[in-house]
């Protein structure tokens, strides 16, 4: 029955797809919104509607990655021949006469993006496949390019245990930052007491500075989110779903909760999914912007209505999460994984990355770089590609000096290591971490010091309190770091910012504290003399010397 709904639905959307000559499509994701494309593209449809152009439709889209042309605008045509023509840096006043060469089979040339270029050609688009090309507020759209499918093959044609075993096969880690198996973790909840309830939370509380993939992903295709943990749902023997999301995403909350209302109206949420005895029901809930809350057990508080801090683990919200049942916790990339792995097998995506690291990965693009965006990549791809293949290097004529990956979490590496392939391992090797996905690319104007102190002034003010470690410690290693930024520090400061690394790491109760040292950590590492240029004695012996 519902195989049969999903190809009306697929064959009334490609029926209405073969009417049109050409279709507009227009970013409707943050970052062009931010630019004004609601009006590029409120423009765009009155001029259609104007001229009475039947066959040529324009829609909103989700993001199409190369944030920083926008507003984007990618035009389709029936005649393949003609291709696609994606444009950049479009404005409401362009509409007229992006219309007319529309339809007329031509382009607007003073608006044409390359895409040519390695920035689109060196992706592989797993998570990101429907981004950009589908409407996110249509489930129809979301149908017609295959989802659900993998929903519906499982809760009809396999057992819990057979989409473990996929995920197990792929190798597939949680994308939020520890790189935890996927299907090791879905094993120990499925494994718990079938006499408990179980909960699935999806972590969307994206809060590193410089990181907007989750975001973008949840804008851009929400059902792929909702497909994922009902799957996980199916797998684990959960009937209650919560995605956690920050209120500062209030596009990204807008269509989650249309996506929700949409999915429980066509049958793959709520009771009788599909037409089985499987019942998945999935509620937001919002987070105040808590960074600490990205981390589990401090995310679980929050969605029970308490203060966002952490407990001691173990036990693990696998054994003991939400209102003391076994939870299991994944962020947005994870999920988004989840669908294209059931559909396609394991296997398949096993074939992807690495031996250790599988699949592909989503990263957010930012600070001194051309091509400022949303990309997703193999896993193993080396640094350098990333940052002048499909970064497009440094702008300005300047050099670039070092990455920062991980957020305030991780750690900066400099340019002679850019050979190096991104993976989990490689860049824990490296004094840094795969992170969320969060990558700020700087030149050799940036000093490490001010890097440092920037990420240690967020820990600290987005420290929950609950530890002394964390909440004295952070705010003594800014303090030093701020003192040594102002040319004010002797030595002796550096030595006790040292101490207080390893105090810190090695004593804090959960991962904010554990890692907060990292960014000062890997630049002590490897632009140490940053420092020792600016501490006190060394200027006044050099001084001394001087007038000796």
């Amino acid at each position: 029955m519902m195989y049969e709904r999903f190809e009306k639905i697929t064959a009334k959307e490609q029926a209405a797809t073969a009417k049109l000559d050409h279709t507009v499509q227009v970013c409707v994701a943050a970052s062009c919104l931010s630019a004004q494309s609601d009006k590029v593209l409120e423009s765009v449809q009155a001029e259609l509607k104007e001229g009475n152009q039947k066959g040529c439709q324009a829609k909103g889209v989700g993001c199409m990655g190369l944030c920083s042309r926008g507003p984007l605008v990618n035009v389709l045509h029936k005649d393949e021949s003609l291709g696609e023509t994606l444009y950049q840096d479009v404005t409401a006043d362009d509409a007229p006469a992006l219309v007319a060469a529309t339809c007329a089979g031509e382009r607007l040339n003073e608006r044409v993006c390359q895409t040519d270029v390695p920035f689109f050609q060196r992706q592989t688009k797993i998570v990101l496949e429907n981004s950009g090309r589908i409407d996110p507020e249509r489930i129809e759209e979301y149908v017609a390019v295959g989802g659900y499918e993998a929903l519906l093959t499982a809760v009809t044609e396999m057992t819990p245990s057979d989409v473990i075993d996929e995920v197990l096969r792929s190798g597939l880690r949680g994308r939020g930052g520890g790189g935890y198996p996927t299907g090791l973790k879905w094993t120990t909840v499925a494994k718990a007491d079938a006499n408990q309830r179980k909960y699935v939370i999806c972590n969307a509380d994206e809060g590193d500075p410089g990181a907007f993939m989750d975001r973008s992903v949840l804008e851009s295709d929400p059902h792929r989110i909702l497909e994922g943990m009902a799957l996980a749902g199916y797998a684990i023997g959960a009937r209650k779903g919560y995605i956690y999301v920050r209120g500062e995403y209030p596009l990204a909350v807008a269509r989650l909760k249309k996506a929700i209302n949409q999915a429980r109206r066509l049958g793959v949420l709520g009771d009788g999914i599909c037409g089985t005895t499987f019942n998945f029901q999935i509620e937001i809930r919002l987070g105040a912007g808590a960074f600490v809350c990205g981390e589990e057990t401090a995310l679980i508080a929050s969605v029970e209505g308490k203060r966002g801090q952490p407990r001691p683990r173990p036990p693990y919200p696998a054994e003991l999460g939400l209102w003391g049942e076994p939870t299991l916790i994944n962020n947005v990339e994870t999920f988004a994984n989840v669908a294209p792995i059931v559909r396609n097998g394991g296997n398949w995506y096993a074939g992807i990355g690495t031996d250790k690291s599988k699949g592909t990965k989503v990263f957010a693009l930012a600070g001194s770089i051309v091509n400022t965006g949303l990309i997703e990549v193999p896993m193993g791809i080396p640094l350098k590609e990333i940052v002048f293949e499909i970064g497009g290097g440094i702008p300005g004529g300047h050099q670039v000096k070092a990455v920062q990956t991980g957020g305030p979490s991780g750690g900066c590496i400099p340019a002679k290591y850019f050979d190096t392939p991104v993976d989990y391992e490689s860049l824990v090797k490296l004094g840094s971490i795969m992170g969320s996905g969060g990558m700020i690319v700087m030149d050799e104007t940036s000093n490490m010091v001010d890097v440092a102190r920037f990420f240690m002034e967020f820990c600290k003010t987005e420290s929950c309190g609950k530890c002394v470690p964390c909440r004295v410690g952070t705010v003594q290693m800014y303090d030093l770091l701020d003192k040594i930024y102002r040319g004010e520090a002797t030595s002796h400061d550096l030595e006790l910012l040292e101490k207080l690394c390893t105090m810190v790491r090695e004593m804090s109760l959960c991962g904010l504290g554990q890692t907060a040292p990292n960014p000062v950590n890997s630049t002590l590492h490897y632009f140490r003399n940053e420092y020792t240029d600016l501490l006190r004695d060394k200027n006044e012996m050099e001084t001394a010397e001087v007038q000796s």
